[in-house]
């Protein structure tokens, strides 16, 4: 008893109240009774298995020998034949990248799509062909079909790429999507895609176009497919580049240049807005345009800009640069048209060396000058008289004969006029340093 009590004494908690005991632990003997039976009962179950197994299996076997149905393993699919066709149907233009949601398919020169019946075997149009005209359904395809790159396939082939629209959206195609083939062929004018491609795994659409099922009863026509085209999110229209672009165009549009990226700020900087600036100074100092442009464009990036720039139609207005005795007539880029000395017309390819460093000079000065300059259509006439209170330069006759087409004028003479021309300006402008210096001269004495 005291060694029980003792036990009890250690058991308790200090921070309890004496009356709460431990919970008592399990005796010997019914821990080892509850083993016995675990043990038992394992080895039943273990003993049992091999009797159920058996009932089992001999219930299954008096089932399948009663049963009045056989199982019997499903045929294979079919495989469906290629059926071939003496008359197809094909595009006669493919739709223009880039292509929008919201907007409407055309080929590269803005004109609808169109459809052509043709011979399979010659590709020749084949209108009287059928009996009557036919209905033809317009239909998305994802642009991984065909597979392998093959170029025949069959109708269910066919059937199994046509993309639907997503759950909850619009048709994905709109627009006339049945059209009548009538002399052999149909236009499609109002065909307008509502969502993008970039949910498929191709991340690609295709255009295509077959027989209406029901409204045809003869020898197959195959299907038409147009190539593989993304469509993208009517939103990112706002930021598309312009082919070709105009030179109103922001700079933006210029391939390599992102709207509010690090090339479009940098070119912002420098009061580069629209691709006619870019032009301009392109034309004018290329070192320092690539400068601004700084190390992050790449010589192929570069070129790639420069190319699609100069892909822009820069029209028939000329910018008339004056200066004494002297006419320069500048393109809408700063570019040099035509230089005209007392009414004669010279190219840069007249001058020399000297004369055409001249000339830059002068091109430089009309750059910074470009919103004084005179703006003339393209028909100037050359024979302009000389800015007022000017007088003709010395050994510069006033006027030399303005060549027509079956006239020649010697090269060399004009190279001497020029040469006059410039010796004349070179001892104007010591002139004008000898005089300053001397009136700086009698302020200081």
């Amino acid at each position: 008893m005291a060694a029980k009590r003792l036990h009890e004494e250690f058991d308790q908690d200090p921070e309890k109240p004496e009356d709460k005991r431990v919970r008592r632990l399990p005796s010997f003997s019914t821990v080892i009774r509850e083993a016995v039976m675990r043990k038992s009962l394992q080895n039943f179950f273990v003993a049992l298995e091999p009797m159920l197994r058996r009932v089992v299996q001999e219930e299954v076997q008096r089932g399948l020998v009663l049963s009045p149905r056989l199982i019997e393993r499903p045929p294979p699919m079919p495989i469906e034949a290629i059926e071939s066709s003496s008359l197809k149907l094909v595009f006669k233009n493919m739709p223009a990248p880039p292509i929008f949601s919201g907007n409407k398919v055309e080929d590269a020169e803005a004109n609808p799509l169109q459809i052509l019946l043709v011979d399979a075997h010659t590709g020749e149009c084949s209108p009287s062909s059928l009996p009557s005209p036919i209905r033809v359904e317009i239909v998305v395809l994802d642009g991984d079909f065909p597979s392998n790159s093959r170029d025949d396939w069959t109708n269910s082939e066919f059937q199994r790429s046509i993309v639907k629209e997503r759950v909850g959206k619009r048709p994905l195609l709109t627009g006339e999507v049945n059209v009548t083939l009538r002399d052999g062929r149909a236009s499609l004018p109002e065909l307008i895609f509502t969502d993008n491609s970039s949910w498929i795994r191709s991340r690609n659409f295709r255009i295509g176009a077959r027989i209406l099922p029901g409204s045809y009863d003869g020898p197959r026509i195959k299907e038409a497919i147009t190539d593989p085209f993304m469509v993208k999110d009517h939103r990112g229209e706002l930021y598309k580049k312009h082919y070709p672009p105009s030179l109103s165009d922001e700079v933006w549009r210029l391939e390599r240049i992102g709207k509010d990226g690090t090339f479009h700020k940098r070119l912002s900087d420098h009061n580069i807005s629209t691709v006619q600036d870019f032009l301009k100074l392109w034309a004018v100092n290329q070192d320092y345009l690539r400068l601004i442009l700084g190390q992050g464009m790449s010589d192929k990036m570069w070129e790639g800009t420069i190319e699609h720039a100069k892909s822009c139609n820069l029209g028939d207005k000329l910018y008339v640069h004056r200066v004494p005795q002297c006419i320069l007539l500048l393109n809408s880029i700063c570019k040099v048209v035509k230089i005209i000395i007392n009414g004669v017309p010279y190219t840069m390819q007249d001058l020399g060396a000297t004369q055409q460093n001249w000339v830059l000079k002068l091109v430089q000065e009309a750059y910074q000058q470009w919103h004084q300059l005179e703006e003339v259509d393209g028909g100037f006439n050359p024979s302009i008289p000389l800015l007022q209170n000017e007088s003709e330069l010395p050994g510069v006759p006033a006027s030399l004969p303005w060549h027509d087409n079956n006239e020649v004028v010697a090269v060399d003479h004009q190279l001497e006029v020029f040469e006059e021309f410039e010796n004349h300006l070179q001892l104007q402008s010591a002139f004008g340093a000898l005089t300053q210096w001397g009136q700086m001269y009698h302020m200081t004495g």
